[in-house]
């Protein structure tokens, strides 16, 4: 197909392609092609095949289009006949689209799908730069540079803004391979022009912070504030009982007392939020602020009340769980504050960006945050978005990043991460619909949620060796190239496959070079700091200074 170079896009005309045939069509069957490789004469008059590699991108000139192929195998069925002029070498071919003119009829689009199928015998083509161009390009879209094809450095490798940000991603990929510096290199591609963009990225390592010093707001538990009066009741239960044979009585005691502490709270506050609430009947899940010290002289007051012979230590023990939250400074960022205030728009401004001041992004640096609360803080920072995009009627378009995502969305069904998993669920199942969408990055897709991983529209896959995960991501991702994902044990670092609705069609890519990049491990190599590094008692007495720092809120 000749494909003039120039722009905008090529002109539609003769759909014969000017590149070497390599090959011609012996088998077509739905939407695989199998085609014979056509010898070549070497130097000396020597006849041998022209060399195809597998990923290598083909086009098929009919008489009305060209036809898109991805290469995803090569064999030579007779192998007794290697290297004599008999040799037959065969190449399977997997079907992704066309290039036809577009509805005006002046120049070259690309489009999925085959309406005219290729014929035995027609020629098969290497895709020169312009027919790349045409088939992993979108003119007409948003889109964003994010590196080069595998096949074609000069061919930039785009993304499609809102099918890839808009209906969920998945970035997946052993440790080391890149993953987070791949998530980076697309919020980076992103942010220079769209500058109202709202990315909320849920740290679990502190890798983010150097990357997104100019675009992003950096928030960890020194100054983060979160207070507990937001979270739900499932969230509150989550945080103030344990799952034992006492749960059940803790949290009907619970339910009591928060209902009691927030009708407290509103009947002795005198500014707006009583003006809000009087009309409506307070629950438990009513975002409304109350007193940790009203929620204890309520359980104190029941105690009081109750016979010795009942069994009273669901009371003492949810009183002795509440206390000991409240003293401990590594939760002073949610259970510290000793004043009580309805700071609700102000915390959901800070963390959503509302309004941005040139900075995008929030990494929330979750690193030091305590595994017992964890889950709670990710649950309450996942509902609050979706509440806040569809209470806004989707104007706020946001961006969940969950890294190490199977960490507190597993497939395990155990109670303990159930707050977190069903939030992070609702987003997955119904946040396009307000505009919440989630960017889940994990080393381990076989331990993540299935309900949350199949409502991802997009994968980037980066390298993964175990045969459990790469099963997983073949189950997930609905393409017709699935053969590509064969070889995601011999990608390199920042080489990726990226199948689904994100890009035109199934693509090979490396990323580029960061400027600047995520964090690197903190630690010296093994061999280095086995040899040179000594601490004394006085410096492993600083770190413990450190750990037992109080994270006071900054108000």
């Amino acid at each position: 197909m000749t494909l003039p170079v120039q722009n905008p896009p090529p002109q539609a005309g003769d759909l014969s392609d000017a590149s070497p045939r390599l090959a011609h069509i012996v088998s077509v069957a739905g939407s695989q092609a199998v085609a014979i490789v056509e010898h070549s004469t070497g130097a000396g008059g020597r006849i041998a095949p022209i060399r195809v590699e597998i990923g290598a991108t083909m086009t098929i000139p009919t008489p009305q289009s060209s036809v898109v192929g991805i290469v995803s195998a090569v064999s030579v069925p007779m192998p007794e006949k290697v290297g004599g002029p008999e040799e037959i070498n065969l190449i399977e071919l997997d079907l992704a689209g066309e290039i036809v003119p577009d509805a005006s009829g002046s120049r070259l689009v690309f489009r999925r799908g085959v309406s005219s199928l290729p014929a035995i015998g027609d020629g098969v083509h290497l895709a020169d730069r312009n027919a790349l161009m045409l088939a992993y390009t979108q003119p007409d879209c948003a889109t964003i540079n994010v590196g080069a094809l595998y096949q074609n450095p000069a061919v930039p490798a785009r993304l499609l803004i809102d099918d890839l940000f808009g209906k969920h991603f998945l970035v997946v990929g052993t440790t080391g391979c890149g993953k987070s510096s791949a998530l980076t290199c697309i919020l980076q591609s992103l942010l220079p022009e769209y500058t109202q963009a709202r990315v909320v990225i849920l740290d679990i390592h502190n890798e983010y912070s150097a990357a997104f010093n100019e675009h992003g707001q950096t928030i960890d538990p020194s100054n983060l504030n979160l207070p507990f009066w937001l979270l739900n009741f499932q969230e509150l239960t989550a945080a103030f009982t344990c799952a034992d044979e006492h749960r059940d009585a803790e949290i009907e005691i619970l339910s009591d007392a928060v209902v009691w502490a927030k009708r407290r709270y509103s009947e002795s506050y005198t500014g707006r939020v009583r003006r809000h609430v009087e009309a409506q009947c307070i629950t438990v899940d009513t975002p409304v602020p109350f007193r940790l010290a009203d929620l204890v002289a309520f359980i104190d007051d029941q105690l009081g009340r109750l016979d010795r012979t009942l069994n009273t230590l669901p009371y003492k023990r949810l009183k002795t769980r509440v206390e000991t939250l409240v003293s401990d400074s590594r939760y002073s960022f949610m259970f510290g504050n000793l004043i009580v205030e309805d700071t609700m728009t102000d915390v959901l401004g800070r963390l959503f960006r509302v309004p941005v001041d040139d900075k995008p992004v929030t990494v929330l640096d979750l690193s030091t945050v305590p595994g017992e609360i964890l889950d709670v803080v990710i649950s309450v920072v996942s509902r609050l978005a979706f509440d806040l995009a569809s209470w806004s009627e989707a104007q706020l378009p946001i961006l969940i990043v969950c890294e190490e995502a199977h960490r507190y969305a597993p497939a395990d069904v155990g109670g303990k991460f159930m707050p977190t998993r069903q939030a992070l669920a609702r987003i997955a199942k119904e946040g396009r619909k307000y505009g919440v969408s989630l960017a889940l990055i994990t080393q381990r897709p076989s331990e993540l949620d299935p309900t949350i991983l199949s409502q991802c529209s997009t994968v980037i896959a980066m390298r993964l060796s175990t045969e459990r995960d790469q099963a997983v991501i073949r189950a997930n991702t609905h393409e017709g190239t699935l053969d590509l994902l064969d070889f995601l044990p011999l990608l390199g670092d920042r080489e990726a496959i990226v199948l689904g609705q994100g890009t035109v069609i199934p693509m090979r890519v490396r990323f580029r070079k960061l400027e600047r990049r995520v964090s690197q491990t903190r630690h010296a190599a093994f061999s280095y700091a086995w040899k040179h590094t000594e601490l004394d008692k006085e410096k492993l007495a600083a770190i413990v200074r450190r750990w037992r720092a109080p994270a006071k809120p900054k108000i």
